[in-house]
């Protein structure tokens, strides 16, 4: 039956088309040439609207968003970035909303929940609780990766060794102390960070860390976005969550951060301090942190990296964004153009 209709409907057409002749037709083919083809007459007749190409190209509001854009090129893998202008309210997002593995710079947050408690009066920070480190075992062999306990230190010394050295025996002292993963949670969306999730302990996470390809899998667990990161550093920075001594503990143990100095730091011109916490895993390598240029203005930055085909690839790209970063901000008060307020963009990709 819809044949049928279909047929009633285009036999009037197909009859008047096969009674033009190829003059006419030549005719009719250069009108619908000058006035703008086929495809534009169609529209003029069944009343359709007129087709124009769809520009995709990415549109960014300055010099520095589209400098930044083109180091974040994941084409190796995927690169995440967020950045604070702390003087100004100015923020640069490239891909900042997606989730990256937190590898280490989750170890700021564990310090920070820790902390918190100290401050509360739960905690101390010279009470004693034994290094737990790993026991070979093979990957994805049990829920949690077995461990064994090892010399006792003050909880002081653990953050330190946490921050400065990354040590994970000394954060799976830390979290086992404040009864496992579920209080790091707890404290960072009691601080308004949503976008954050620390599901294994370290012992759990470095030895199962090949179960996917963080170059194109995005895995939910133990992961945060560049953004939530910065929003952590700052809050720590600006005195939001944390008494003074608090927030001194973790800023002093950052800028004594002995790794990583081929990420962040490496760059950075003379007279710049770096409070920075680094995170390395299978294929990802990211640096969170606080520069702070001579004339006191800070910005807070976060940098994830996967891929890149080598380690020394992957730092050097940690390296390059960071300095753009800084000379971005820089340039940009230099010119005024830093004023209040949120000029961020989160490109989706």
């Amino acid at each position: 039956m819809k044949l049928t209709r279909l047929a009633r409907f285009l036999s009037p057409i197909v009859l008047a088309v096969a009674a033009i002749s190829p003059a006419q037709a030549q005719s009719q083919s250069h009108s619908l040439a000058q006035s703008g083809g086929f495809e534009a007459a169609f529209d003029r007749a069944f009343g359709t609207e007129v087709r124009a190409p769809r520009d995709f190209t990415p549109s960014y509001s300055s010099p520095f968003e589209a400098r930044l854009a083109q180091l974040a090129d994941g084409s190796e893998g995927r690169i995440g970035v967020a950045a604070l202008d702390l003087s100004t309210g100015r923020q640069i997002s490239i891909y900042g909303d997606q989730r990256f593995p937190l590898a280490s710079t989750s170890k700021i947050a564990i310090a920070a929940a820790y902390l918190e408690g100290v401050d509360q009066g739960r905690w101390s920070l010279t009470a004693e609780y034994p290094l737990l480190v790993p026991v070979n075992s093979t990957p994805l062999s049990s829920a949690r990766a077995p461990v064994r306990q090892g010399e006792y230190l003050p909880a002081h010394e653990l953050i330190d060794l946490m921050i400065t050295r990354s040590s994970n025996p000394a954060t799976d002292a830390l979290l086992a102390a404040m009864g496992g993963v579920g209080p790091v949670n707890d404290w960072m969306r009691r601080a308004g960070i949503t976008e954050f999730s620390l599901d294994r302990d370290i012992a759990t996470l470095v030895r199962d860390n090949r179960e996917f390809d963080a170059r194109h899998y995005i895995d939910p667990r133990d992961s945060a976005t560049p953004e939530a990161m910065v929003q952590l550093l700052a809050g720590i920075y600006q005195g939001r969550w944390l008494s003074r001594e608090s927030r001194h503990i973790i800023i002093d143990a950052m800028e004594r951060c002995r790794t990583g100095s081929t990420r962040i730091p490496a760059l950075m011109p003379a007279g710049v301090t770096v409070a920075h916490k680094t995170g390395t895993l299978h294929r990802v390598a990211s640096d969170i942190g606080i520069i702070t240029g001579p004339d006191g203005r800070t910005i807070v930055v976060a940098i994830y990296v996967t891929g890149q085909n080598s380690p020394t690839d992957r730092n050097a790209r940690i390296a390059t964004i960071a300095r753009a970063l800084y000379d971005g901000f820089a340039d940009e008060a230099q010119r005024g153009n830093g004023s209040q307020g949120n000029y961020g963009y989160s490109a989706a990709r």
